[in-house]
């Protein structure tokens, strides 16, 4: 393969791909045996250890983190020099795989059905490639390796990993995410929000109870709850600033047993979703507010539990500016696109929330395909060829960065 094919002709470019040498062949091979044996939230005892045992045959010395799941690893090339995080996820959702491919899930009701095999195996290909250049003397600077646990259960485990120092002397921080709009073969990035803040509610309503003949002698707790439902959601759009994206979307509603009875008890829970840090602040004594207020004229008890989940992850402008000049590099300039704004939630934001850094979205739709499964599908798949790309794009980001003379070497994780 030319320069002009791989999308550079530059001496960067060239070194990353001898760095890389055989790397995406044997990636897809172990991407497979993790979608093959895919691990919940806590439990990813099986891919931590073949994810360390990886490291380690290639002489570097991962470390488990203190929960038993999840690894770090440091690959060093200039022991004082800068440092850079490049993070994967590892935990599988409880979800059917409904594919019929060599590969499937053979653990029923769990499956990698949002990439994180991907993810990890992206981030493994990066950091063997990594080490290769270490152990030639063209490391730059350090490239902390993190295999966090839990990313799909709230507040995430980026916390664990962070509590257990994955941040500490760090500069910049990277990830991908997988994105079945996207081509096989692209990359999308924007800077600041990219996605969105999640949260949760769930307000219960209580009265007396009676007979729905007599409502004026008892508290109407369905006519309440159903007010808290319209009004809540509607009120929002009224108190925060529409450029915030704040939205509330009730998501399971339970109330009575029979149609002439009002119930004693109502139930209603709900995901938070925003756009804006502020707002984020702000949600959690304003939506149980609202709440009070609009229950207070049917005179029901009300109890409200706001749970508070990631913030937006917010790409730094320098860190953008880098990861799309290296993603351009190796991949073209016309392989990287805008990203659009997603209401979804990544813990990979807790990272953001304390060093600049970058999560951008990798292409996983074969070309040519109009349409694709989407994430948190049973038959939620990838084009392969998915996974040399984002080790390509990583490790030129991570080197990037480590030239970029805006980094000043002290970590601000630390």
């Amino acid at each position: 393969m030319t320069g002009a094919d791989r999308g550079s002709t530059g001496t960067e470019s060239d070194v990353i791909y001898r760095a890389l040498d055989g790397l995406a062949d044997a990636m897809v091979v172990l991407r497979r045996d993790i979608h093959a044996h895919p691990e919940l939230a806590w439990h990813e005892v099986r891919t931590s250890a073949l994810v360390a045992d990886e490291l380690a045959r290639a002489g570097l010395a991962p470390s488990l983190l203190p929960v038993g799941t999840g690894l770090m690893c440091d690959v060093v090339g200039v022991p004082d020099g800068p440092m850079v995080v490049l993070r994967a996820d590892l935990d599988a959702l409880p979800i059917d795989d409904e594919k019929d491919v060599p590969y499937r899930s053979a653990t029923p009701g769990v499956a990698h059905a949002c990439g994180h095999d991907v993810h990890t195996a992206v981030v493994l290909g990066a950091g063997l490639g990594l080490a290769r250049l270490a152990a030639a003397n063209q490391l730059p600077g350090r490239v902390r390796l993190v295999f966090q646990p839990a990313e799909e259960v709230l507040p995430g485990g980026a916390l664990v990993a962070m509590e257990a120092g994955a941040l500490e002397g760090v500069e910049r921080v990277f990830a991908l995410h997988c994105d079945p709009r996207v081509d096989a073969g692209s990359v999308a990035v924007r800077t600041g929000a990219i996605t969105g803040a999640t949260d949760s509610v769930t307000v219960r309503l209580s009265g007396p109870g009676g007979h729905t003949a007599r409502p004026q002698l008892t508290v109407d707790l369905v006519s309440a709850l159903a007010d808290v439902l319209a009004r809540t959601p509607a009120l929002l759009s009224r108190r925060v600033d529409p450029r915030a994206g704040l939205s509330l979307v009730w998501g399971r509603v339970a109330a009575g047993s029979a149609t002439n009875i009002i119930p004693e008890h109502g139930e209603a829970s709900g995901s938070v979703r925003m756009l804006d840090p502020a707002a984020w602040d702000s949600a959690a004594d304003l939506i149980p507010d609202l709440i009070r207020e609009i229950a207070a004229p049917y005179r029901a008890g009300v109890e409200i539990d706001y749970v508070r989940g990631v913030p937006p992850a917010m790409n730094d402008a320098e860190s953008t500016r880098v990861f799309r000049s290296a993603a351009a590099a190796v991949l073209g300039p016309a392989a990287v696109q805008e990203a659009p704004q997603s209401m979804g939630a990544e813990d990979f934001a807790w990272f953001l929330d304390r060093v600049p850094g970058v999560l951008a979205r990798l292409g996983v739709r074969r070309p040519g395909t109009l349409e694709a499964p989407d994430l948190h599908r049973g038959d939620f798949d990838v084009d392969e060829t998915a996974i040399d790309c984002g080790i390509r794009v990583l490790l030129a980001a991570a080197m990037s960065a480590l030239r970029d003379p805006a980094l000043s070497g002290r970590g601000r994780g630390s």
